[in-house]
């Protein structure tokens, strides 16, 4: 062979080695952005698949949520705080706790003679519209709204923490705001042709039982107790001392002597389904001025002449009566308190007689 063809077949093997060699870089560097690629790929997988367990769980969470909304709507997370605060995380038939609140009613007057004059959806309507403003004071004020018994309301509050004064304040408070909203409410009624209406209050303090009641399939929170039984009592006296809010002794005595509220002393009852008699007051602080004044400053004869009904010295107690008529003329209290005494003193009455008016 000539130089020259050696130099050919020199220069051949080069360019055939030089496209060796490129050919394996080309082919490394395709396989490893092929890696790259399949790597990519699986990441975009797993997040995928991480972004839909994430959507899954937060959905899951969001109905929860929704569902534990839902349920203190009907039971109100204060009363499930009582009754899960052992720890134990879930609601068991049968449960008990005793606790010391405030009860409070909360009762339309002449409920019946307006719903008669409804359709249904109408009274429905207006049942609504009523509640969902009276709601408001009640939670303002640290209570919650037990049950709706047709047109009453029953809150309890208990302030969790908190002395008996705190929850006597809260429930007397709550009841003045509702004076108020009531107000304001009837307002709106007139402005859109409707009649006013009147709410009578009674509040109790003192032991109530908390639980739940029911079978396996069926169950129920509830409040049971005397103190219960009073608060509803109470209310339920308001129409008949022409009282806007009525309080027993022990709402008083709880809430001490250093919370400026104006009262006076109704009477000394015993109401049905309670042995021992309680003093009444009427809460007047959420009055005009010129009404409290006029309540109040036949004060001391009302007390005078209760005092002298239960030791059954009748002609002393009318004297009394007559003598705060005679300052008060409009006010219903001494007139009740004429009658009550006309009609015990012409009967004949048990040596044990306390004085206490039988409430039924």
């Amino acid at each position: 062979m000539t130089t020259t063809d050696w130099l050919l077949l020199s220069v051949l093997f080069l360019v055939f080695a030089y496209s060796v060699v490129v050919t394996a870089v080309l082919v490394k560097y395709r396989r490893h952005r092929l890696n790259r690629l399949v790597y990519r790929q699986r990441i975009r997988a797993k997040s995928k698949s991480g972004s839909s367990t994430n959507q899954h769980n937060q959905h899951v969470a969001d109905e929860a949520l929704k569902l534990s909304q839902a349920f203190q709507k009907f039971v109100p997370q204060q009363f499930i705080d009582h009754i899960t605060k052992t720890g134990s995380g879930h609601i068991e038939l049968g449960y008990a706790d005793e606790q010391d609140v405030a009860i409070l009613f909360c009762d339309i007057r002449g409920f019946t003679g307006l719903s008669e004059k409804m359709r249904p959806q109408e009274l429905m309507g207006f049942l609504n519209s009523y509640f969902l403003r009276m709601n408001k004071p009640i939670h303002e004020n640290g209570g919650f709204i037990d049950k709706f018994i047709g047109d009453a309301m029953m809150a309890l509050f208990d302030h969790p923490g908190g002395t008996p004064q705190d929850k006597a304040i809260d429930a007397i408070n709550a009841a003045m705001e509702l004076r108020k909203t009531l107000d304001f409410y009837n307002i709106r009624r007139k402005r859109k042709g409707f009649i006013p209406i009147n709410v009578g209050v009674g509040i109790h303090y003192g032991p109530v039982v908390m639980g739940t009641v029911g079978s396996d399939d069926r169950m129920d929170t509830t409040v049971i107790g005397d103190s219960v039984n009073i608060a509803c009592r109470l209310e339920a006296l308001a129409p008949k001392y022409g009282a806007d809010i009525i309080v027993s002794a022990q709402v008083l005595e709880g809430m001490g002597d250093k919370f400026p509220i104006k009262t006076r002393l109704l009477d000394w009852v015993r109401v049905k389904g309670r042995k021992a008699p309680i003093q009444i007051y009427e809460v007047l602080s959420h009055l005009p001025h010129e009404q409290q004044e006029e309540r109040f400053s036949v004060q001391s004869k009302i007390a005078a002449g209760l005092a002298c009904r239960i030791d059954k010295e009748w002609d002393l107690a009318i004297a009394h009566f007559e003598a705060a008529l005679a300052i008060f003329p409009q006010d219903s209290l001494a007139k009740h308190h004429i009658d009550v005494c006309r009609i015990y003193q012409n009967m004949l009455l048990p040596d044990d007689w306390d004085g206490a008016l039988n409430i039924q």
